[in-house]
């Protein structure tokens, strides 16, 4: 036997063990996994805008004046040009103060005109459709998380071609509001606990229904202490059974104490941007209640449905039963929502949305708008169209929609009333 075969063979070197990606890398994988989501999205917002431009130009009309310069946009445009202090005194007497509109878009619509040179409007959009996106890309992130990555891209598409998803090409706050609420439960889901709360704060600052959001993280904080309560207690009798009588059997300490700071944390910071505001307006007016009085003047006081009742009653039969029907459906998604078990801080958001715009007072037509960010609602049906066989019907059926979407849309900005 010769020297080398008696020689031991020297390992084969080994590749080091890969560190931590840093966040910009991390960020990039991110992006590019959801890029199908956002592609989706963008494919199907453009389509309501081509239909609109469309229409609008057929009819002899701005284009970008719907967008822009009517109904809410109008309120926050001039929030943004000359602050608070602006009140409208409608013919029947009621008066409606510019305090009811929450500052956060403002201020982004006044900052990008300042470094743009684009007018509030303008602004205004670009803020909108941006945020758009990043409402896209949290909504893919959450059905992604839950449900797989095709669920999510779905589920992306299907928030693009909700009823009122027009209003996602409008200056308003759905789609800011969207994108916060979305990526603060992705943060929750991700136990990133500070970042959630950090998010809720904007959300706060944003929008009313922003309590939607503060339940959720504060319920699931709850919920998740209760359990580790529970799992504690009989850990320690397991234990004690083990070091048997009188002895001590010591666990060894873990990350369960941060995390729960963190969590905490997190949860004392999510109202902080809610009660800000309302002490602001409250300061302002130098009444404790003010905000709350702003609301009433707005006509959106909570009577717990009897509005919605109401204006059901007098309706025409056949409307009054669609109507009824639709309340039907939303009810549906809600029970698929929990026979799906979903997760604890995603069902509390979603059905608190809901009741939050269904126990108020005020115009019905703009509830499905105020139900849209509601985007959890619509983790059913995506998954169930995801499961489709072939991606061509899937296509077909989110083409379908994106069609009666557009559609839609077009009508509501040239012709019917305010969302």
């Amino acid at each position: 036997m010769s020297d080398h075969q008696l020689r031991p063979r020297a390992p084969a070197p080994t590749a080091p063990a890969p560190g931590p990606r840093a966040p910009g890398s991390r960020a990039a994988a991110a992006f590019r996994a959801a890029a199908p989501a956002l592609a989706v999205y963008a494919a199907v917002r453009a389509l309501g805008l081509l239909v609109f431009w469309a229409a609008a130009s057929a009819a002899g009309k701005d284009p970008l004046g719907p967008l822009s310069g009517r109904w809410d946009s109008v309120w926050y445009q001039r929030i943004a040009e000359n602050g608070y202090g602006y009140t409208v005194t409608l013919p029947n007497g009621s008066v409606h103060p510019d305090l009811a509109f929450f500052p956060l878009l403002p201020a982004l619509e006044r900052a990008v005109s300042a470094v743009t040179p684009l007018t509030l409007g303008g602004a205004g959009l670009l803020v909108a459709w941006t945020a758009g996106l990043l409402a896209a890309w949290g909504v893919y992130a959450v059905g992604a998380r839950l449900r797989g990555r095709r669920t999510g891209v779905v589920l992306a598409a299907l928030w693009g071609v909700y009823p009122t998803a027009f209003v996602q090409s409008m200056a308003y706050t759905e789609t800011l509001f969207t994108a916060l609420a979305a990526w603060a439960l992705y943060a929750v889901l991700t136990d990133r606990w500070i970042a959630a709360g950090t998010l809720c704060v904007l959300a706060g600052l944003t929008r009313p229904t922003a309590a939607a959001l503060i339940a959720a993280l504060t319920i699931t904080a709850a919920a998740t202490l209760v359990r580790e309560y529970r799992e504690s207690r009989e850990g320690r009798k397991y234990r004690e059974g083990r070091a048997g009588p009188g002895g001590r059997e010591r666990s060894p300490a873990g990350p369960v104490p941060r995390r729960r700071a963190r969590m905490l944390a997190g949860v004392a910071l999510a109202p902080l941007g809610w009660l800000a505001y309302v002490v602001f307006v409250a300061v302002r007016e130098g009444d404790p209640f003010a905000y709350f009085e702003v609301q009433a003047q707005w006509g959106n006081a909570i009577d717990g449905g009897v509005a919605l009742a109401s204006f059901i009653a007098g309706l025409p039969w056949p409307a009054a039963l669609g109507l009824c029907a639709a309340l039907g459906l939303l009810g549906w998604l809600v029970v698929l929502c929990v026979r799906q078990r979903q997760p604890l801080p995603v069902l509390v958001y979603a059905v608190a949305i809901v009741v939050i715009s269904l126990i108020g007072a005020g115009y019905f037509g703009s509830r499905p708008r105020l139900m849209m960010p509601a985007f959890p609602l619509l983790l059913p049906p995506a998954a169930a169209l995801a499961r489709l066989r072939t991606t061509g019907r899937t296509a077909a059926v989110l083409t379908v929609l994106a069609c009666a979407s557009a559609a839609y849309g077009a009508w509501t900005l040239l012709g019917a009333g305010p969302p």
